[in-house]
C-alpha cells in the first residue's frame, strides 16, 4: 500500500505499538517515536516496544513513549525494518502474533507484515513516516524533531549518496516547525567522545587496503572495546567512518558481537551492490549500505564477505 492507504489504515486502528530494530539506528527510532507522537496527537492510544539495545545518544527520544508492563496491543506497527530476523528481542512475547502493517525503505524487505508500506526511492524510511504523519494530522514540533534525527542520521546529515531533492524538501518541513535543527546536528554528527577517537585510530592503524586501496576493511573486536572503553552510544554510524579516507571506493566494518558472532557492514560509492553481497552471506539493505552476520573467526569472516563482493564484480 502507499503512504495514503497506510495511514487511512492507522486512522481505523487504536492500542497501537510500534516496533523498532534491534541495535536501532536513528532511522528507526526517529520513525517510532515521531509516529507514536503523530498517532498520540489524533486521539490514539500508542506505544513504543521497549528496546534494550538502544544506546544512551537516541533513549531521550523514547522518553515516556515506552509500554507499560501489561499493555495489549490490538495492531502492531514495524518501522524501518526489513525482516522479522531484525526484531528485538523485547518482541519475542508477539512473534506468533506477527506485524499488522510494516513500514520500510530498504530492497530487501521480505513481506513479513500483514499489509506492507514499502518505498524503496525514500533514503530514509523517515521521509515515507513524514509522509504518514502529514496526512494524519498537523506535523507539530514534538513529532517532527524525531523525524528530523530519523532522515538526517539516515543520510548522515545529508552527505550519502542516498539524499534527494525529496529528502531536503522533507528536512526543510521539518526544520519549518521551530525545531532546534542547530542543536540536532551538533549532538548527532559534531560531537564524539574521547573513546569514539580512540576506536577510531585503531581502526585507522588497523586498516586492510586492498585492490590498490579501492576496498577498505577494519574490524572492531570485543577486546578492542573493552581497551577503548567504547560503549554503543560510541559506534553509532561507525561503518560510515573508514569510507571516508581518500580513494576508498567500498568500505567493510566488521564488529564482533560476541565470541565467533561478526556483524558486517557494507559502503560502496562506485556502483558495486552493497546489498547483493550482503545478500550472499543472508543479509540484505540498500545499494550503497548494506550488512549481514558471518559465524567464525575474524579472518574467516573477512574472506567471507571479500569472496561475496568479488562474486558480485565479477557478475556485474
Amino acid at each position: 500500500m502507499d503512504y495514503r492507504q497506510a495511514a487511512r489504515r492507522l486512522g481505523e486502528q487504536d492500542h497501537i505499538l510500534i516496533v523498532t530494530h534491534r541495535l536501532p539506528d536513528g532511522d528507526t527510532i526517529g520513525c517510532g517515536a515521531g509516529l507514536c507522537r503523530m498517532l498520540r496527537s489524533i486521539g490514539k492510544t500508542a506505544w513504543l516496544l521497549a528496546n534494550g539495545d538502544t544506546s544512551g545518544v537516541f533513549t531521550p527520544y523514547m522518553a515516556g513513549l515506552t509500554a507499560p508492563a501489561g499493555f495489549a496491543p490490538s495492531y502492531l506497527v514495524a518501522v524501518d525494518i526489513a525482516d522479522p530476523s531484525l526484531f528485538p528481542r523485547e518482541m519475542a512475547p508477539y512473534a506468533a502474533r506477527g506485524v499488522d502493517l510494516s513500514f520500510d525503505h530498504h530492497a530487501s524487505h521480505t513481506g513479513f507484515g500483514r499489509e506492507n508500506c514499502v518505498d524503496t526511492a525514500r533514503a530514509a524510511c523517515g521521509e515515507l513516516i513524514y509522509d504518514v504523519c502529514r496526512t494524519l494530522g498537523t506535523v507539530t514540533a514534538d513529532v517532527a524533531q524525531p523525524l528530523y534525527v530519523a532522515v538526517a542520521t539516515d543520510t548522515g546529515c545529508f552527505q550519502y549518496g542516498n539524499t534527494t531533492p525529496e529528502t531536503h524538501r522533507v528536512a526543510a518541513a521539518l526544520m519549518e516547525t521551530g525545531i532546534d535543527f542547530k542543536a540536532l546536528n551538533k549532538r548527532h554528527f559534531r560531537t564524539k567522545s574521547l573513546r569514539r577517537l580512540k576506536l577510531e585510530s585503531r581502526l585507522v592503524d588497523g586498516m586492510d587496503c586492498r585492490d590498490g586501496g579501492r576496498t577498505a576493511v577494519a574490524a572492531i573486536s570485543l577486546a578492542m572495546l573493552a581497551e577503548t572503553g567504547a560503549t554503543q552510544e560510541d559506534l553509532e554510524d561507525i561503518s560510515a567512518f573508514i569510507g571516508q579516507a581518500e580513494g576508498v571506493q567500498v568500505s567493510v566494518t566488521l564488529r564482533e558481537m560476541q565470541p565467533g558472532e561478526w556483524k558486517i557492514s557494507v559502503r560502496t560509492a562506485n556502483g558495486l551492490s552493497a546489498n547483493r553481497a550482503c545478500a550472499l552471506l543472508g543479509g540484505g539493505g540498500h545499494p550503497a549500505a548494506a550488512g549481514c552476520t558471518v559465524m567464525g573467526t575474524e579472518e574467516q569472516a573477512k574472506e567471507a564477505i571479500l569472496g561475496a563482493i568479488a562474486e558480485v564484480r565479477a557478475h556485474g
